[in-house]
């Protein structure tokens, strides 16, 4: 497998190699004013300076159409300059119908329905590497990085915007501090730049360098900023100093904890930016949806510390980067019970390990190479074994102090390819297990931005104490990236002893899949719709060892929305028989689930009216079985006012006569007919006094409860079939039926004081319980439930955000 992927890689690179990405329409070029004199930020244009520089126009169409000029109703006009400490834009958006304009007060990130100006800088000029700037005409501010058409708001750094209305329009002010960039060094500067312009009640949006949809990515189509020449930007070192104060309530017991710490942000140069957390403080970060989980695999869920999430588009690179392996449960969390001897009890045995510092550095340099490198170090963790009769405690250590680090490497050319490297590596003092994964990466366009080949090939390392366990995986695509009509062709391998997950997650290994697909779209609006895809499908899974079939499928898919933002789609599959080799939690065994067909279909109305909602179902079916699943979800959302919007979810889902894995007994494998059923209520509301402070409210109750029929246990043959079961075995204590039910309350009030500064206060409510109670109802386990202890939390949490160049001319002053 290595050397035919390396044979098809350097065909590749030499075929393609001196391409360049072409337009189909001549991009547009503005020179940007140096000033000596800098504007107030206020969204009013009353400065000299503003009066005589050009400005960017002739806005064209996006969406729904393709390349329609904007109407003079709506002319939109965006004049530029800059000086040694950042670049100004002042950008004037004509309404004719003010009493329309969308403008919602949301906080940071969250556009909602609002009418929007956008900054897209590509400082770089690679067509790939973007970093977006937003404004609301209420004034919210959004930023991402973007790569390629992948935009990544958890990024946010520290500029100036303000906003002013009238009956004619709105106006929009912009100050990016050169801080908040990272671009070559060079006398001169040649930035990418696409300008635009949602205008929400219209459902149009507008950019300034024309977009054609139909080849390649959006990001290939800014139109060049000129005119930034030897600028002389100050250092960019600034401090996010913080305070975090709390109260614990939790059965009976209160406990108190005050902490402080820094972040820091730091620019080695124009283009390179160190970051570091010292002594970090993820106590407000949100909780995870956590769900009843009887499968073989672990849950995943998503990163909510700011710290694993901002800029870190590099180290994402080939999905070898599951940044919750940074303080999560140690590597022999599970080992504190199997170590108990007779008499003993575990005590203590700590289910996180505490992250002591983190630091990573990125940028790219003028020839278009990427370069990130990211380090954490955690704290050794120990469990306390009680020996119930002599009262004697001794410790364990189930992890040692652990390192982690990511290297990357990332080649940008043609402004449409790239090739990386990628390495990381976890290493624990001690006698412990390290692990090194290296991976080398390719994504290329041909010429014409019509076909993109893209692959991936990963070595996995892991290194125990007395032996080394090496695995490799590939993944090679072919895609059509050109016109209405595209396809694709996969394959993806993974021998048996491919393992990333001391830093990724890799949930399966020893497959050998093909896929495929075409699809039918437009571009432009036809009759009701202004959108709509229409794909084909099918996929064959192999097992490598040994070489067996795990499934064939095929199906076919729809989405479509129309002129009116009425949105609608589904899929159907149908699959042959599939060979589960995970369920089993036994190696080389398998069990056999009958063929099956697949369907999913929602509808989404329109969200600029103030009641909205999204209905989504799935149903599927296994022929000549008793095992179906049924899946229903129901999202109102409610806009009472331009201030106060909330969001309600409900979701059900049903699971009947599912073979599922029980235990093992007597070197049998036991499986058992499941029914789950779960049911879930969440609300999410947001009261905002204005785009600087605001309330909000999360709130989640998950109940789920797997029930196993008493009289059909079954054990598993060697052939993937079940035979009966003499369950009079099974004794009351091996009982494998849950009820899991949980509840987590959010509140909290949010204030941005100052620039890149704000203080949070958050009250939690809490209350887990488990138990073997499957044949409850819901209001029965709601008060088991409530019967619990319930964790109360209130926190305070205040970030100052400090300039070094501020505090300098501070103390000079």
């Amino acid at each position: 497998m290595p050397i035919r992927y390396l044979f098809s890689i350097i065909f590749i690179l030499i075929f393609f190699g001196n391409s360049s990405a072409q337009k189909t329409s001549e991009r547009k070029v503005f020179q940007v004013s140096r000033i000596t004199s800098e504007p107030e930020i206020d969204g009013i244009f009353n400065e000299d300076i503003w009066r005589n520089l050009p400005s960017a126009e002739n806005f064209v169409m996006v969406e729904p159409g393709d390349g329609k000029s904007i109407p003079a109703s709506h002319d939109t006009k965006v004049q530029i300059a800059y000086n040694d400490e950042a670049i100004f834009f002042a950008v004037r958006l004509l309404e004719n119908e003010p009493n329309e304009l969308v403008k919602q007060f949301t906080q940071r990130d969250n556009l909602q329905q609002s009418d929007f100006f956008s900054i897209d800088l590509n400082t770089y000029d690679d067509g790939e590497n973007q970093t977006r700037f937003i404004v609301t005409a209420a004034g919210t501010q959004a930023d991402a990085k973007m790569t390629g058409d992948r935009e990544d708001y958890s990024y946010n750094v520290v500029w100036e915007s303000a906003v002013s209305r009238d009956d004619d329009g709105w106006y929009l002010e912009i100050k990016i501090p050169y801080a908040a960039l990272r671009f070559p060094e060079a006398k001169q500067q040649l930035w990418g730049v696409q300008f635009s312009r949602k205008i929400t009640h219209l459902n149009e949006t507008y950019v300034w360098n024309y977009i054609d949809k139909s080849v390649g990515q959006a990001s290939q189509y800014t139109g060049l900023l000129t005119g930034i020449e030897n600028i002389d930007p100050p250092v960019r070192l600034s401090f996010y100093p913080y305070l975090s104060s709390a109260v614990d309530y939790f059965d009976v017991d209160t406990q108190f904890n005050f902490s402080a710490g820094m972040d820091l942000k730091y620019g080695i140069n124009e283009s390179f930016t160190l970051d570091m957390t010292l002594v970090p403080d993820f106590g407000q970060t949100a909780y995870d949806e956590v769900e009843l989980n009887l499968g073989p695999f672990e849950q995943i869920f998503g990163e909510n510390r700011a710290f694993f999430t901002e800029g870190t588009e590099l180290f994402t690179k080939g999905n070898l980067f599951y940044s919750r392996r940074i303080g999560n449960a140690p590597i022999g969390f599970n080992n504190a019970q199997d170590a108990t001897l007779e008499n003993e009890r575990v005590l203590e045995n700590p289910s996180r390990t505490d992250l002591l510092n983190a630091l990573k550095i990125s940028g790219r340099t003028q020839s278009g190479l990427g370069v990130g490198f990211f380090n954490a170090v955690t704290n050794s963790a120990e469990a306390s074994i009680l020996d119930t009769i002599t009262g004697i405690q001794r410790k364990i250590k189930t992890e040692p102090l652990a390192n982690y680090n990511i290297l990357v490497l990332d080649q940008r050319f043609n402004k449409n390819s790239s090739i990386s490297l990628v390495n990381t590596n976890v290493t624990r003092d001690g006698h412990f297990r390290d692990a090194n994964v290296s991976a080398f990466l390719f994504d290329i366009f041909n010429k014409k931005n019509s076909y993109n080949f893209s692959g991936q090939a990963t070595m996995s390392n892991v290194n125990f104490p007395q032996q080394n366990i090496t695995g490799f995986a590939s993944e090679l695509e072919i895609e059509r990236t050109k016109g209405n009509i595209r396809y694709g062709l996969e394959h993806e391998f993974a021998n048996e002893t491919y393992n990333i997950n001391d830093l990724g997650i890799s949930q399966i290994n020893n497959f050998n899949n093909i896929s495929a697909y075409t699809s039918y779209q437009i571009f432009e609006p036809q009759g009701i719709f202004n959108f709509y895809r229409i794909e084909v499908y099918g996929q064959h899974l192999r097992r490598y060892k040994p070489d067996i079939m795990v499934n064939t499928g095929m199906g076919g898919g729809f989405f479509a929305f129309t002129a009116s933002r009425f949105a609608f789609g589904g899929n159907i599959d149908v699959n042959s028989k599939f060979r589960d080799f995970f369920e089993t939690r036994t190696a080389n065994r398998y069990i056999t689930y009958k063929p099956s067909t697949f369907a999913r279909g929602f509808v989404s109305s329109d969200y600029r009216n103030p009641f909205a909602y999204d209905i989504k179902a799935e149903y599927q079916h296994y022929f000549n079985s008793e095992y179906k699943e049924y899946e229903l979800n129901i999202e109102p959302r409610f806009r009472f006012n331009d201030k106060f919007n909330m969001v309600y979810e409900f979701q059900i889902g049903l699971e009947k006569g599912r073979p599922s894995f029980v235990g093992k007994s007597s070197g049998e494998i036991i499986f058992g007919l499941r029914d789950l059923k779960s049911l879930e209520n969440s609300l999410r509301a947001n009261y905002n006094f204005s785009t600087k402070q605001g309330i909000n409210l999360s709130f989640r109750n998950f109940w789920s409860t797997a029930n196993f029929s008493e009289d059909k246990f079954s054990t598993l043959q060697q052939n993937g079939n079940l035979q009966a079961y003499n369950n009079d075995d099974y004794s009351e204590d091996r009982n494998p039926n849950a009820n899991f039910n949980i509840w987590n309350l959010d509140l909290s009030y949010r204030w941005q004081f100052a620039p890149g500064s704000e203080a949070v206060l958050l009250y939690r409510n809490s209350i887990f319980n488990r138990d073997a109670l499957s044949k409850l109802s819901y209001r029965e386990s709601l008060d088991n439930l409530f019967a619990q202890p319930a964790r109360h939390n209130l926190s305070l949490r205040v970030v100052y955000f400090v300039d070094y160049n501020q505090l300098k001319n501070l103390f000079q002053s």
